[in-house]
């Protein structure tokens, strides 16, 4: 086999798509049997455009051939807006016989944040084709792409309908009752393609791309039957893609002491500064690890209501958080709640008149003046709190693509699933 990555072929203010690309790649090269891959890596990434896709084709085209046809794609893309540097990389082999080096590459690339020399060190050892444009940055992507299959072991699906050409760029019509009724018939098999409390259409992109919308779930007939169903202005064609969306491949385990920018993780710790909403509507907290080390964590305006989930927080509750680090704060895209403070203590209460005890002096306990009762100090008493046990997570609306939705299972307690 041969498999073809690419990557960087779109532009934040002129569009494209590199989805678009492979897909079209994968027409160009007419092989019935080929398998295109829509790999989401690290989302911290500075120079990404929103989601931080590299695409591959697996194919039975011969590699000179499977080169030629992508680099026509690099000569398509927007590089005239200076954050678009694509790059092309071609394997003669199984997606699943790469070399050790590519796919830990790969690994990496959903966590850490690797440099060109770095892409084109590997590139140039184990022989691959290359073609980049610009700076090739691209080439990070492309060779991420070719290692996935052999890297990741979690996949799901997503078929993609592309608008006419002449449309780009232009609003889309899309019949938001026609998504709503199709998504109610197919959940939970097929997730985030709205948010029916917002309203809003997740599956439709409000950037310049060729894409008219996207459905995603765990299963390829479940995804394209959505698809058919939707209303809408002319489809011009449609893609299935595997890919790892969905999956939490880009979170790791880490601790309050050890985490760093640019990564994702998940740090399990105690609350111990309680949930404050600052300017803006954001809601900041912060959890302490063994060694008393803090670690700052945000639940961001656009999380709407799962910052409802967050408020209800007190310090001692124990938590395990997950998102992002950027300058020393965790950004929230979900949290467990592990265990929760029952009890505060309080002023005691006369058991004769019904009153609130006043101090008898320092270390002298309580005394009711009126009645001579007593007490030795302050006196649990339940809370009644406003949030259970488990895991929540942020609305689809605010859903970074590589985040496991709730619905998909597999957590380590109860759920709270956003729809």
């Amino acid at each position: 086999m041969t498999v073809i990555g690419i990557d960087d072929t779109d532009s934040r203010t002129q569009g494209l798509c590199t989805t678009y690309a492979a897909a079209q790649i994968a027409a160009d090269l007419g092989d019935d049997h080929v398998r295109t891959l829509l790999v989401r890596l690290n989302p911290a990434v500075e120079h990404k455009t929103r989601g931080n896709a590299a695409l591959a084709v697996h194919c039975e085209t011969p590699p000179e051939q499977a080169l030629a046809v992508a680099s026509e794609w690099l000569d398509a893309a927007r590089t005239d807006d200076d954050q678009t540097n694509p790059g092309v990389v071609v394997f003669d082999g199984d997606p699943d016989a790469v070399p050790d080096p590519v796919s830990d590459f790969t690994a990496a690339a959903v966590r850490e944040i690797h440099d060109i020399e770095t892409a084109r060190r590997l590139c140039d050892s184990a022989s691959f084709r290359t073609a980049t444009r610009g700076n090739g940055r691209g080439l990070i992507g492309a060779l991420a792409a070719v290692g996935a299959w052999a890297a990741f072991d979690e996949w799901t699906y997503e078929c993609i309908s592309y608008r006419e050409r002449e449309r780009w760029g232009t609003d889309r019509s899309v019949a938001y009752k026609s998504i709503r009724r199709a998504a109610t018939e197919w959940y939970p098999t097929v997730w985030d393609t709205l948010d029916r409390e917002e309203e809003t259409a997740v599956c439709v992109p409000r950037t310049p791309c060729p894409v008219l919308h996207g459905i995603r779930g765990d299963d390829p007939e479940a995804v394209r039957a959505v698809a058919d169903a939707i209303e809408s202005e002319p489809v011009a064609s449609r893609h299935l893609f595997v890919t790892n969306q969905g999956t939490d491949a880009h979170l790791r385990d880490g601790t309050v002491e050890t985490v760093s920018d640019g990564r994702a993780y998940r740090v399990t710790g105690t609350v111990c500064a309680e949930p404050s909403t600052r300017e803006g509507g954001h809601v900041f907290f912060a959890i302490a690890g063994e060694d008393d080390a803090s670690l700052p964590c945000v639940a961001f305006e656009p999380t709407k209501r799962f910052r409802d989930r967050v408020r209800p927080l007190r310090v001692g509750d124990r938590v395990t958080v997950c998102g992002e680090v950027r300058d020393g704060t965790l950004k929230l895209e979900k949290l467990t709640v592990r265990d929760l403070v029952r009890t505060e203590l309080v002023t005691p209460t006369c058991p004769e008149c019904g009153r609130s005890m006043e101090s008898a002096g320092r270390s002298a306990g309580y005394r009711c003046r009126d009645c001579k009762t007593t007490a030795d100090g302050k006196q649990p008493r339940e809370i009644d709190r406003e949030i259970e046990l488990g895991w929540y997570e942020v609305p689809p609306c605010a859903r970074r693509h590589v985040a496991k939705p709730l619905v998909r299972g597999g957590f380590d307690g109860p759920t709270h699933p956003e729809r």
